[in-house]
């Protein structure tokens, strides 16, 4: 159920009625916002950190602009769910991310006022700008343009391709920069130096009041406000910076720094914007997490905090014993120790150390592991540099990021032939987030590149000696592929064991039916083959291991043994194992039934993995279901 919203909040079903609002309600009406967010999102995880910092942003662009006729792209998402509660979707937020519910990040199907669909880093300004100019082209004169960046997504490539585009193209954009000094994790780079210094400024702190006055008090704008703020941004220029402005060397006008957190100030602002034409960049300052002690104090961890109690902040954990560790963690641990035993590793994360674990070597190996940043691209081509330069570079990237870096694996590793290992968290359905963060697509992808080895752990031992594998000498570029979640065992810091490139392994004898299985779904298949043998039927299983080179010997036996095969992956089954299989088959004059169970032609919602796996139809249930409808005679 939905928790009851403030006063003011209930009589808001879309922007339109925000602006039936006086601008001495607006605070209040942030202050519900605020609290119904943490209401919903302390029992129905989600982003809370980025979305509590811009509560007032959201209130102010939609009462300073005639959305949905005026477009209002979010950068990734993350902060946009006081977006979402303003524009009709209140009392379905408490469906946020859940299986069939609304989606975590703005979705174009889902609204009119989700004018652009958005989930990965850095695309905001590039869709505002596509967006412009196409009303310019169809003489939509009247049509405003906003693009809300954060500042860790301004660091990506693509928004400063975009910045680069939109200050010579003669658009009326409008870019705010939502600076709050932290993406998921610590923002890193000169970009993060840059806002920094203008934020921090002692001379920006000494000319607040002095700008404060000339905008007219905190009541309203002096009587000429166009000529005041085209003041205000010259005198910041000028006496904050006291260098070169990188915006206006874009040739953006820009405003700032300014409160996020002021809303009154913030629409008025917003509202003189409107009148100015061509490219601008308001700096807005906010603090993640806002009005929530705890999201404040610990950003990082409240940035998806999980369940927590909405009153003191805690984070409620499950109670459960001797739970398996997360797969990153093992990565996180196992890296340290091969470092430990070879000087040629080191770690690169493009912004996600937390989250893939890179973090434990960043603290007891700061000069040997790397957060770059929002730059997967750069991510993949600085490995690279150093793997040319006798390193041996584990590039730790999600695997729905990687997509993003796909040249630069092809062009700058693989053609050359250089040993970066690429770990790809997240590889499969991730749950909650959705068809923006499910890894489908990189076993598929990666299939096609020549020199590429492919392998994907079925446990956390099996992570641990593909790693370690995969750093022994001149093996090239060698990608493990792992899901988010727990893996299978408390007791899984073993020694290591070298696992021959390509070589998969029977999990157990069968009679007619095999399945072969790569990655983590082949527990579901060990536990559907134990359902079927209680039920007469003997399937054999081969945890594959490899995708590419694939075992050929286990293959070749397979066919020649077994009548059937099924295949299960937590991929795409176009251009995955299946489609692997299929090809050998093919190209060996074999003939049999196979049937691919994996991730299918389409995108997948979110929800919980479980649902997903089962939506899906290869969790254990569907697999069994699968080896029954080949009518194996029972024994």
């Amino acid at each position: 159920m939905s928790p009851v919203p403030g006063k003011l909040l209930t009589q808001i079903n879309s922007p339109s009625d925000l602006r039936k609002l006086s601008e001495e309600e607006l605070p209040l009406l942030c202050a519900e916002i605020r609290q119904f967010i943490i209401d919903v999102i302390s029992a129905n995880p989600g982003h809370l950190g980025a979305s509590l910092g811009a509560v007032e942003l959201a209130v102010a662009i939609h009462y300073a602009y005639d959305t949905p006729n005026d477009k209002l792209i979010w950068d990734v998402g993350h902060q946009a769910y006081a977006h979402k509660i303003i524009t009709g979707r209140r009392d379905l937020f408490y469906t946020n991310r859940i299986y069939h519910g609304i989606s975590g990040f703005p979705k174009m199907s889902e609204s009119e006022y989700d004018a652009f669909g958005v989930g990965h880093s850095s695309t905001s300004i590039s869709a505002a700008l596509g967006m412009a100019i196409a009303a310019r082209l169809q003489n939509n004169t009247g049509e405003k343009h906003v693009a809300v960046i954060g500042d860790g997504s301004m660091t990506g490539g693509m928004a400063m391709e975009a910045l680069n585009n939109a200050g010579v193209a003669k658009s009326n954009l409008l870019v705010i920069l939502n600076d709050n000094g932290i993406a998921i994790d610590k923002n890193v780079g000169a970009m993060r130096e840059y806002l920094l210094d203008i934020v921090t400024s002692r001379a920006y702190n000494k000319l607040k009041d002095k700008v404060w006055k000339l905008m007219g008090g905190n009541t309203r704008y002096g009587k000429n406000s166009r000529a005041v703020v085209k003041q205000i941004g010259n005198a910041l220029k000028s006496t904050i910076l006291n260098k070169s402005n990188l915006f206006e060397a874009f040739n953006f006008r820009y405003f700032g720094p300014v409160d996020g957190h002021d809303v009154i100030r913030l629409a008025k602002l917003m509202h003189d914007l409107k009148k100015i034409p061509g490219p601008k960049l308001l700096h807005v300052v906010t603090v993640k997490g806002k009005g929530f002690e705890k999201a404040e104090q610990d950003q990082i961890l409240y940035h998806s905090p999980g369940i927590f109690d909405k009153t003191t902040g805690e984070i409620i954990e499950k109670p459960c014993k001797s739970l398996p560790p997360k797969y990153q963690h093992v990565f996180g641990k196992t890296i340290i120790e091969l470092a430990e035993k070879n000087d040629k590793i080191v770690g690169v994360t493009p912004a996600m150390p937390s989250g893939c674990s890179l973090n434990m070597m960043m603290s007891v190996m700061p000069d040997r592991a790397f957060d770059v940043g929002i730059a997967e691209q750069h991510a993949v081509t600085f490995s690279a540099g150093m793997a040319a330069r006798g390193l041996m570079p584990f590039c730790n990237i999600y695997s729905s990021f990687m997509q993003r870096a796909y040249d630069q694996v092809i062009h700058d590793v693989a053609l050359q032939g250089l040993n970066v290992v690429f770990c790809l968290d997240r590889g499969g359905l991730v749950g909650e987030d959705g068809p923006t963060h499910h890894g489908a697509y990189d076993l598929a992808y990666f299939r096609a590149i020549p020199g590429l080895t492919i392998s994907s752990p079925m446990n956390e031992v099996e992570l641990r000696n593909l790693m370690y594998t995969a750093q022994l000498e001149n093996k090239g570029p060698f990608v493990i592929r792992y899901p988010r979640g727990r893996g299978m065992s408390t007791n899984w810091k073993t020694p290591f064991v070298e696992i021959i490139t390509g070589t998969g392994r029977k999990i157990r004898d069968g009679e007619k039916v095999a399945v072969l299985s790569i990655g983590h779904p082949g527990n579901f298949v060990v536990e559907a083959c134990e359902i079927l043998q209680s039920e007469g039927i003997s399937a054999g299983h081969f945890d594959m291991r490899f995708l590419k080179p694939l075992d050929e010997d286990i293959l070749h036996g397979v066919f020649t043994n077994y009548k059937a095969v099924i295949t299960v992956e937590d991929g795409t089954i176009n251009g995955g194992l299946g489609s692997a299989v299929l090809e050998f088959m093919a190209d060996h004059g074999y003939q049999a039934p196979v049937k691919r169970l994996g991730i299918p032609d389409r995108f997948v919602t979110s929800g919980k993995p479980e649902e997903l796996y089962a939506e899906c139809g290869f969790d254990t249930y569907g697999i069994v279901k699968s080896v029954r409808s080949l009518h194996i005679p029972v024994k």
